[in-house]
């Protein structure tokens, strides 16, 4: 008998590579066997197929079925190839139409009863499909939404093995099932519920803020317990623009990676991750055994990635972060494979200034010896905190600041994304003929040119700084950034003095 063909998807991280699934069908004893490195989930496929096949009125040849997966070298995980697997033996045994078969690529995992059930990871694979010229995908009705944000490519919907089969040509009459479907996607974000203007006092805490969302700067909070260091962080997301079209397909793809659940339209506002500080290096950048899943960091890609009580983080965990924050990706390195994710977040550290919390203030005594204290913050490492560009105190407001903050007028999340939206427009336009479109990340070598380097009497403080050894170069590229940001939220065409001082003062806010 001739061999039947189709395709699939295999994801290595984000990315995706169409896999051909041959089946061939011979006069041998009867058996099923999948080859070309199938992990264990898929492995099982034999079983799943051959009953979903036979209880969806059209059951598999009693012969000798070989199911290839090719290319044989590349690692394939988990049940998504069930549907493909399925329908390449039917249309080898002549059941369904070859033709038709190998002119769709087909994604789902199979139930006994012949139902698709719904499968993580649909969109990723879709996205992988139409970049590799793909114009039609057969996916479970469950999955048919998701698989519809994808522009550009015509998605069949199936609820049933037996339904696939009659849409491929099958003689078989129709048999109505009830489709599985995924649990209903809570709609709506918790941090667009707060707002700016909760915040009382600490104009400074606010400022910085503001500065932060427009540079897409990283920063680290250190203050007391009560001082609204969660506060500020919760209400970061809400001062972001949307996401642009190709961002939010990306963190939907990372969401439905994760196996959570995305809306019926993708979701323009920026995701929000806050890992508890008892998370693993693997749960926070990503890894895991067999497939390779997105952590945290991943999940809050052109988003925040909130690390409340940072110091109470594994050091070794916390240090995981220093690649990402510096290349922007996130590589994880197997035995047999290398899967990347996009790493482009915002990361915000909160800590207090020593195991009890009460140093530095004047309300509360400290019973912290000096060596506790340095060890509690030795705990974020130098080169941790000099990637982070905006590092400020952030101290406990007083009554007297509590009732002139509610006696004047407070800020607004919609006022201050105003703002910000203004100011990455303007660092857009200038930054048009680069690569880059936020000033957080502009190459060092870029901002000290001749033709982009503030005057010698505006940089001024910045270069005793450095030859004081108070920053290191990377630290003044940052102090750089930090202050076209400045001067794009003031309307100014360069970087004067005083936004330099200020910037500045942002780097070296708690020392």
């Amino acid at each position: 008998m001739a061999v039947a063909r189709t395709n699939a998807v295999a994801l290595l991280g984000l990315a995706g590579e169409l896999v051909e699934v041959e089946a061939d069908i011979s006069s041998n004893l009867p058996g099923f066997a999948i080859i070309g490195l199938p992990d264990a989930a898929l492995g099982e496929a034999r079983e799943r197929v051959r009953a979903a096949a036979a209880n969806s009125g059209c059951p598999l040849a009693s012969r000798k079925i070989t199911v290839n997966l090719s290319p044989a070298s590349l690692p394939k995980h988990g049940s998504a190839f069930d549907l493909a697997i399925a329908l390449a033996s039917l249309a080898a045994d002549g059941a369904v139409s070859a033709e038709s078969v190998a002119s769709v690529v087909h994604l789902g995992e199979l139930g006994l009863d012949g139902r698709l059930r719904p499968t993580v990871g649909i969109l990723p694979s879709v996205v992988a499909a139409a970049r590799a010229g793909s114009t039609t995908v057969m996916v479970p009705v469950g999955n048919q939404h998701e698989a519809e944000l994808v522009p550009g490519i015509r998605v069949v919907g199936v609820a049933s093995l037996r339904d696939a089969a009659i849409w491929h040509g099958s003689e078989l009459d129709p048999l109505p099932v009830d489709a599985l479907h995924a649990a209903p996607v809570a709609e709506g974000h918790d941090h667009d519920e707060t707002d700016l203007a909760d915040v009382m006092g600490g104009a400074e805490s606010i400022d910085a803020l503001v500065v932060a969302a427009a540079g897409g700067h990283h920063l680290f909070m250190l203050g007391p317990p009560g001082a609204g260091k969660t506060m500020l962080a919760a209400r970061l997301p809400g001062l972001l623009p949307d996401l642009t079209p190709d961002e939010a397909l990306e963190v939907s793809s990372l969401r439905s990676l994760s196996g959570r659940r995305i809306g019926r339209a993708l979701d323009a506002r920026p995701p929000f991750e806050a890992p508890h500080h008892t998370a693993t290096a693997a749960s926070l950048v990503g890894g895991g055994s067999g497939v390779i899943r997105p952590g945290a960091a991943a999940r809050a890609c052109h988003g925040v990635l909130f690390l409340d009580e940072a110091p109470e983080f594994s050091s070794s965990v916390l240090d995981t972060l220093r690649q990402p924050l510096e290349s922007g990706s996130i590589t994880i390195h197997r035995a047999n494979a290398v899967a990347s994710f996009p790493g482009r977040f915002q990361l915000v550290l909160a800590a207090n200034p020593c195991p009890c919390g009460n140093y530095g203030g004047a309300d509360a005594e400290c019973t912290c010896p000096p060596a506790a204290r340095r060890r509690y913050l030795a705990r974020l490492s130098g080169p941790l905190l000099d990637r982070i560009d905006i590092q400020l105190r952030v101290n406990r407001i007083t009554a007297a600041q509590m009732r002139l903050s509610e006696e004047g007028q407070r800020i607004t999340t919609r006022d201050a994304r105003q703002r910000v939206v203004l100011a990455r427009a303007a660092a857009a336009e200038r930054l048009n003929a680069t690569p880059w479109r936020l000033n957080s990340r502009v190459s060092g070598v870029w901002l000290r040119a001749p033709a982009h380097r503030p005057p010698a009497n505006a940089t001024a403080s910045l270069d005793r700084a450095l030859e004081r050894g108070a920053i290191t170069m990377r630290g003044y590229d940052r102090v750089l950034r930090t202050a076209w940001t400045i001067s794009d939220l003031d309307g100014s065409s360069s970087p004067r003095a005083d936004h330099i001082g200020r910037a500045l003062f942002l780097r070296r806010g708690i020392s």
